[in-house]
C-alpha cells in the first residue's frame, strides 16, 4: 500500500456570502457585465448592462485572456488529492501489481507550477523495492517500482492523460510522460504548467514487479505530491 499525502506552498480559500439585505436582493451569481436580469425590490433596482462583454478562455503558446467579469489579481494555488490511499493487492513474481491515483491542479495569475514527487518506493522492514531511475518498460521476474502521468496499454490498460476539461494547461514532464513506460526518482518534478492555467486533473499510472526472490511480507510506502507556483 502507499499513502499520498499534498503540500501546496501557496493556497486560497474563498466563500460566498448572500448577497442581500433587509431592502434589496440579487438573484444571480454575479455582478458587472452581462447577465442580470431585472434585480429589484421596494427600495432597490439593478438594470441590466453590458460592461464587461464575452466569457471564456483565448491563449497561445506565450499569452493568454480569461475574458468575463473583473477578478481579483491575488494569486492563487489550488491543489488537491483526491486518492490518498493506494493498494496492490499481493505481488508476484509472473504478473505486474498496478494501481492508480488522481490529484488536480489550478493556478491562477502566476506564470505556472511544478509538482515534485517525494517519497520511497514501497519497502518491508528493510526490503525496499528497487525504483526505475531511469525510463523504462515494465518487466516481470525483477524488482521495479515506477509511475508515469498517462494512458497506458503495457503492462495492461492503466491510467489516463492528464484532463484540462477546465482550461488547464498542465502537463506530465518528459520522464513521467511516455506511454508504457515508468520512472520512479525521490523529489524529481513530474508535471507542471507554463503559465496560469485552470483545473488540469492528473492520473498517476503505479507498478510493482518482483522476483521470485523478493521476501515476503505487507510492503507500505509514503510520498508527498508538492505542488509550488513559479513566478
Amino acid at each position: 500500500m502507499i499513502t499520498v499525502g499534498a503540500l501546496c506552498c501557496i493556497a486560497s480559500t474563498s466563500h460566498a456570502n448572500p448577497l442581500k439585505s433587509p431592502n434589496y436582493e440579487f438573484q444571480e451569481t454575479a455582478l458587472g457585465g452581462i447577465g442580470l436580469t431585472s434585480t429589484q425590490s421596494d427600495n432597490y433596482n439593478a438594470a441590466e448592462s453590458a460592461g464587461i462583454i464575452g466569457f471564456g478562455n483565448s491563449a497561445d503558446a506565450t499569452m493568454q485572456i480569461n475574458a468575463g467579469h473583473t477578478t481579483t489579481s491575488d494569486p492563487a494555488l489550488s491543489f488537491a488529492v483526491d486518492t490518498p490511499n493506494v493498494g496492490f493487492g499481493s505481488f508476484s513474481p509472473n504478473s505486474t501489481a498496478v494501481a492508480t491515483s488522481t490529484f488536480q491542479v489550478s493556478d491562477y495569475t502566476s506564470y505556472g507550477y511544478i509538482v515534485q514527487m517525494v517519497g520511497n518506493p514501497p519497502s518491508n522492514g528493510n526490503h525496499t523495492i528497487a525504483a526505475l531511475t531511469s525510463t523504462s518498460p515494465s518487466n516481470t521476474g525483477i524488482e521495479q517500482f515506477g509511475i508515469n502521468l498517462v494512458a497506458n496499454t503495457s503492462p495492461v490498460s492503466l491510467g489516463a492523460n492528464p484532463n484540462h476539461g477546465q482550461f488547464g494547461f498542465g502537463s506530465a514532464t518528459d520522464n513521467y510522460g511516455a506511454p508504457n513506460y515508468y520512472r520512479f526518482v525521490n523529489g524529481e518534478t513530474i508535471a507542471s504548467a507554463p503559465k496560469s492555467s485552470g483545473m488540469t486533473i492528473y492520473t498517476i499510472s503505479y507498478i510493482v514487479n518482483v522476483s521470485s526472490l523478493t521476501p515476503a511480507g505487507q510492503y507500505v510506502g509514503n510520498q508527498t505530491l508538492v505542488c509550488t507556483g513559479t513566478y
